[in-house]
């Protein structure tokens, strides 16, 4: 499932991170999303806006288009 189909406040661990541009995928390592990661899914903003994630204690907000293509499992 990718990381958008989770509920706000589910829980998930990311599996797969390999379908987002490289350019994406380093920023994300810096900031500590990794495969393995549990993730927190808080929520979307309106409009087609960003995705709001907790990962390691921290609130990140990443584009919808990228969201959907990081895939995860529920935890």
């Amino acid at each position: 499932m990718v990381l958008t189909e989770l509920k706000p406040g589910e829980k998930g661990i990311i599996t797969d991170l390999s379908h987002i541009d490289e350019n994406i995928q380093r920023r994300l390592l810096d900031l500590g999303v990794l495969e393995g990661r549990e993730v927190c899914y808080k929520c979307a903003l309106p409009f087609g806006g960003p995705c709001l994630l907790e990962v390691c204690g921290q609130c990140i907000g990443i584009r919808k288009k990228e969201a959907m293509r990081i895939q995860v499992e529920c935890s």
